[in-house]
């Protein structure tokens, strides 16, 4: 055998015994702080060289005092060694610590700003801890905002519904104490309210299907220009009634892949909502187009705007713009809506594939929905 193979084979033995130690070490350490796990690997390291060191130092039979001089090189080295990876293994167990306190403030108040300190490592789950915590805020002002919603929705639609009842029962009394002198404008009216309560139950029945997912949806072309006619007609009496001018365009040839039914809901919702909030002497108008996303409907109303809240808020269900709840009894669009029809609007829209905007445009609001016309449901 060789003296360098000898010395390679006395260095592996010696090192190798080491190292086996140190795996041991570090197995008993392993649950402990981050600085011992540290402190190990360092000296198991230099252990492991200055024992190589040792074992071929003494096969080559270095004299007494270089032999020493040897061992006090690699004591020093091993000593410096540890120091750095106290310190080391300090720093990382305080950033750690660090990770800690954030994953627990996380827990309890749900707010955790990224510090940037520490290794790639730990910075890269302080911005995740700290991405969380803002998609947790967000969740919870949509819970918050949803919770919202609902009790007014629960609200609105008792009103809703305890005024025709309250109108039809006051009226069959009078209607069996023979106290009226015109039963059939009296049975007029209380179809009539019946028919607004069925319209409300339907639309509660179609949210509620939306929400759930289930939303059947019908595919077939759809072409723009006849659902916008469709619109346009069933509004005009309303539009005339309240002096609205009530117009619409849209360019030749376009047809989608959409559900005929919702499709035509979406536009007259969105048509009806206009011509509502439109004051004596406005104008709606309707705009049919292709879009490079698809084929956009625009439709622009003379409401006068909205203030940043309703702008935020104006498609969440019962939401309607004021808090004025008392309807007027003559005006047919006004008992019912418990402020279910845009958010109807923006279920079906989204079912689609598509997305629906608001934005405030002079003299009123403009309402975009973009829909793909390639069949792309949701």
């Amino acid at each position: 055998m060789s003296d360098d193979v000898a010395v390679v084979m006395i260095a592996l033995a010696w090192s190798g015994g080491v190292a086996l130690v140190g795996l041991v070490a570090a197995w008993l350490v392993r649950s402990a702080s981050l600085r011992w796990q540290s402190v190990t690997i360092a000296l198991t390291a230099v252990l492991a060289v200055v024992a190589g060191v040792i074992g071929t130092a003494r096969a080559m039979f270095l004299s007494a005092h270089d032999f020493a001089v040897v061992l006090w090189v690699c004591l020093v080295a091993g000593l410096v060694a540890a120091t750095v990876a106290l310190v080391l293994g300090s720093a990382t167990a305080r950033w750690s610590r660090s990770l800690a306190h954030d994953a627990r403030r996380l827990g309890d108040d749900g707010h955790v700003e990224s510090r940037g300190a520490g290794p790639a490592e730990f910075r890269d789950v302080s911005t995740e801890l700290t991405l969380t915590s803002r998609k947790l805020a967000e969740s919870r002002e949509r819970e918050r905002r949803l919770e919202e919603s609902r009790r007014e929705l629960v609200s609105w639609v008792s009103h809703d519904l305890r005024t025709p009842l309250a109108g039809m029962r006051a009226m069959t009394e009078a209607l069996e104490d023979g106290l009226v002198d015109d039963p059939a404008r009296y049975l007029s009216l209380i179809r009539r309210d019946v028919e607004r309560m069925v319209r409300l139950v339907d639309d509660l029945f179609e949210l509620s299907r939306i929400h759930a997912g289930v939303l059947p949806l019908n595919v077939e072309a759809v072409a723009l220009a006849d659902v916008v006619s469709e619109a346009i007609a069933g509004a005009d009496r309303e539009a005339r009634a309240g002096r609205v001018r009530l117009g619409g365009q849209v360019d030749p040839g376009l047809v989608l892949q959409a559900d005929p039914g919702g499709l035509s809901r979406v536009v007259t919702n969105l048509v009806d909502n206009a011509v509502r909030h439109t004051p004596a002497d406005g104008a709606v108008e309707i705009l049919g187009r292709a879009n490079s996303g698809g084929i956009e409907l625009i439709v622009s109303d003379g409401c006068g705007g909205l203030s940043g809240e309703d702008l935020r808020r104006v498609f969440d269900v019962g939401w309607q713009g004021s808090s004025a709840r008392t309807p007027d009894r003559d005006d047919p669009h006004q008992l019912g809506q418990a402020g279910l029809g845009l958010a109807i609007v923006k279920g079906i829209v989204e079912a689609h594939g598509g997305q629906v905007t608001v934005a405030n445009h002079d003299p009123g609001c403009r309402f975009v929905v973009l829909l793909p016309d390639d069949g792309g449901v949701a």
